[in-house]
């Protein structure tokens, strides 16, 4: 079961340029054409605010989502059914629903009520990364979990890192923090950075922070979530996988 927070009607605001990266192209005109077959206007963009938990990470303007046939339309938000999680954010069962493919234009990744939303100018593997991840947010901080396997009641850090990068095929098996000290390319990724060492591990993307650690995050909230980016990252091996 998902629980989303509260949504907040607002005026529609100008998007960025539009639907090119994920729906392969756009036509003469600017409008967003599909992958194959005749050029069909961009979907009309409507606005859907999210009030977050944080309020240096809540955004507002339009939201997408990507539906299993590759479409983008605009999303907006479900209405909070059953109780809340107290602590804000999602609160997820071991058998949640999936979470919605959700898209924003620009180049950065964007916080939607609790789930993080994929910034449309970047490479579909990152989009992957953002979607994989939004999967196991809100599940509990469980030492060793992710590890055995893919699939887990709770994750820990390391288990969280591995859990996104295998949502976009870059990973196969679960790698541990220490394992992620040597993997990848080394230094800052141009949309995903790993940090990493002997006892901890978080990654970020193109401008959010996947962390199972409420450091540097006004939430104090454990286990697997979406925070800001750190202002000091001392102390930890820099990585990133290979192209992004």
């Amino acid at each position: 079961m998902v629980f989303l927070s509260s949504v907040v009607v607002a005026a529609a605001a100008p998007a960025e340029p539009a639907l090119a990266q994920l729906t392969g192209g756009t036509s003469a005109t600017g409008t967003a054409a599909p992958v194959s077959g005749p050029a069909k206007p961009a979907p009309a963009i409507r606005t859907s605010p999210v009030t977050a938990h944080s309020a240096n990470l809540a955004y507002t303007g339009p939201v997408y989502q990507r539906t299993a046939s590759g479409e983008v339309i605009p999303y907006t938000p479900l209405a909070p059914t059953g109780s809340t999680n107290p602590s804000g954010g999602i609160a997820v069962g071991v058998a949640a629903e999936t979470k919605p493919q959700l898209l924003v234009p620009g180049s950065r990744t964007r916080y939607v009520g609790g789930l993080a939303a994929a910034p449309m100018s970047a490479p579909p593997a990152v989009a992957e990364i953002v979607w994989g991840a939004n999967q196991i947010i809100g599940l509990p901080y469980v030492f060793g979990g992710g590890h055995a396997s893919f699939e887990s009641l709770g994750y820990d850090c390391s288990g969280t890192v591995s859990y996104a990068l295998h949502g976009a095929r870059l990973l196969s098996i679960p790698e541990d923090s220490s394992e992620f000290m040597h993997w990848g390319s080394h230094g800052l990724g141009r949309w995903v950075t790993i940090f990493s060492n002997p006892g901890h591990a978080y990654v970020d993307v193109a401008g959010l922070r996947l962390d199972t650690s409420a450091a540097d995050d006004p939430t104090r909230q454990q286990g697997p979530r979406w925070r800001p980016l750190r202002r000091n990252n001392g102390g930890y091996t820099i990585r990133h996988p290979l192209g992004y």
